[in-house]
């Protein structure tokens, strides 16, 4: 348990340090990416949306669609790693929590070694002048039913927590539910914006074909009036 005790204080100092590696990543990931929205991104959008003719315009609102989907990413790591500094965060205490454990359980083993023990010596001494065989055999008993009461729960709790250990290990981090329903949204995402395209593609053939038509009026009135 000791020995424990000294693996849990190794583990919580690491996990200090991952904290505070992550808070750099973090704040550092949060500044990027304010000085990038108000900087570059900024400009991108106006660029995309400034009326202009030609592929310039295209080009552009392109541009800056691919660079707010990179911003995108970039603050969904940042959240990402918020989550993983505040799994850390929770972990320091239950650390403590267990090495308090530990260390209680070795002061009462130690009271035990040092007060129990003696005093059962000296019972054991007055239970043999009394009756040797007949106390000898019930310690006996009840020092054997102890001990196999104490490996059953021990037993019991090794091989439940272990389980349950191995359980959550095979999980993962993500749940392949949460990927299936993510996977959904992204395929209905991509038809839907497909669907838009093509229903403004389709719209703005109609209203070409109606400018033209407009047009052709247009110069047929005006010939008309001049004849």
């Amino acid at each position: 348990m000791r020995r424990d005790i000294v693996l849990l204080d190794e583990l919580h100092e690491e996990t200090k340090s991952a904290i505070t590696q992550l808070d750099t990543h973090i704040a550092a990931g949060k500044a990027f990416a304010q000085e990038f929205c108000a900087g570059k991104l900024a400009e991108l959008e106006r660029a995309a949306k400034a009326q202009s003719a030609g592929s310039d315009t295209l080009l552009a609102a392109q541009t800056y669609q691919d660079a707010a989907q990179a911003i995108d990413r970039l603050e969904k790591r940042i959240f990402y790693l918020e989550q993983a500094r505040q799994i850390g965060i929770q972990q320091l205490p239950q650390i403590r929590i267990v090495q308090s454990g530990d260390e209680t359980l070795i002061e009462n083993l130690q009271a035990t070694t040092e007060l129990t023990i003696p005093v059962w010596k000296q019972k054991m001494v007055l239970l043999l002048g009394l009756n040797r065989q007949r106390s000898a055999l019930e310690l006996q008993k009840t020092v054997t039913d102890a001990t196999n009461e104490m490996m059953r729960q021990a037993s019991e709790m090794m091989k439940s927590q272990a389980i349950d250990i191995e359980k959550q290990s095979q999980r993962g981090i993500i749940d392949i539910e949460t990927l299936e329903k993510t996977n959904r949204d992204l395929l209905d995402t991509i038809s839907g914006v497909l669907n838009v395209q093509q229903e403004g593609r389709r719209k703005r053939a109609q209203i070409e074909q109606r400018m033209a038509q407009l047009t052709d009026d247009l110069k047929t009135g005006l010939a008309a009036a001049t004849t």
